[in-house]
């Protein structure tokens, strides 16, 4: 039997199966604190297989291409946060103060990292490139984001800690395993290649417990009766502006800076998107343990947003890119061949 077209992937499924359940039986207590710290196990587990994972030969092919990666940076940790900012007084009556400093802390965050390379492979765009900004941004974000956060999420939601004090609470937990995964790569890399489940199920199993834990927390101190449902479905609109804005702009600007066809396609993949392998592990660090659960939820919304129209756009430029080599190779194959058809 074939997947309906329009059910959600089965992540999705989990993380809405996930919300739910923290809902009805959120965990507290000293079951809250064990469960803290096998949170905190799970994600040095995940940044160190990425930091296995990741090719150092696919970052120096694609490093060079340095207007390519400056456009990218600048629309993941600039442009989104001025959109944040800017649409704020209209978008944020859609919502509640605290989704809005969802919305903002969505905007600060880094680009994804594998979801950027498939849509741009699908999309027959530089690869290579993608390679290098995506992991660029993901390892930037990681300084670049608590200060962000800093300036423009003004919000009692945010924890108390100096920005210095959040990267490096961040950097211990983040930095440090992805080093370590990196310098042990000769070692381990061939097998995590060879084995490839194994990090899709630490990588969607940590965010899992994140946010387990994270709405656990916010449904102690009452989540659900701070956000109504019309807020929820604003938040749906407010994502949906925010993205198509992030596209739009992306592929408006790579055009007019002259990239060709594979290097638009990139920009636009990598930069206008946001991560929520790195956005989930990051709200825990910065924000106060009861607020992740509503700083979390835009970004969950997004990521899903994200995806089905990335992977749209990714078949149809796909699509489109065979169709012209196809014109390309009948022309070059001359009138003979074309009647042969």
């Amino acid at each position: 039997m074939a997947r309906p077209k329009l059910l959600p992937d089965n992540f999705t499924l989990c993380l809405i199966g996930t919300v739910i359940f923290a809902s009805l039986v959120p965990v507290h207590g000293q079951a809250g604190v064990a469960f803290n710290w096998l949170t905190n196990v799970a994600i040095g587990l995940l940044f160190f297989l990425h930091g296995a994972k990741l090719s150092r030969e696919a970052i120096v092919a694609g490093a060079t291409h340095w207007r390519l990666h400056l456009v990218v940076l600048l629309s993941t940790f600039a442009l989104f946060p001025l959109l944040g900012l800017a649409l704020k007084p209209l978008l944020s009556p859609l919502v509640t103060p605290a989704l809005y400093a969802g919305v903002l802390f969505l905007c600060t965050l880094p680009s994804t990292v594998q979801s950027s390379i498939a849509f741009t492979s699908i999309a027959k765009g530089n690869v290579p490139a993608a390679v290098c900004s995506a992991s660029a941004s993901s390892l930037l974000g990681i300084f670049i984001t608590p200060a962000l956060v800093g300036v423009i999420v003004t919000n009692q939601s945010a924890g108390g800690a100096s920005p210095w004090h959040t990267v490096w609470n961040i950097v211990l937990q983040l930095l440090v395993p992805f080093i370590a995964g990196q310098l042990l790569r000769p070692l381990i890399g061939n097998w995590i290649e060879r084995n490839r489940g194994v990090l899709k199920f630490v990588d969607q199993g940590s965010i899992l417990l994140v946010v387990y834990g994270a709405f656990s927390e916010a449904v102690n101190e009452g989540l659900w009766h701070h956000i109504p449902l019309s807020a929820l479905g604003g938040l749906v609109v407010v994502n949906a502006v925010l993205l198509a804005l992030a596209l739009a702009l992306t592929m408006f600007v790579s055009k007019r800076l002259g990239f060709n066809r594979a290097d638009q396609i990139t920009i636009v993949f990598c930069g206008s998107k946001k991560s929520l392998a790195a956005g989930v592990p990051m709200a825990k660090v910065i924000f106060a343990s009861h607020a992740v659960g509503a700083v979390v939820l835009p970004l969950m919304l997004f990521h899903q947003i994200q995806l089905m129209v990335c992977a749209a756009l990714a078949q149809r430029w796909g699509a489109r890119d065979t169709s012209g080599e196809g014109r390309a190779a009948a022309q070059k194959s001359g009138p003979a061949a074309v009647a042969r058809r």
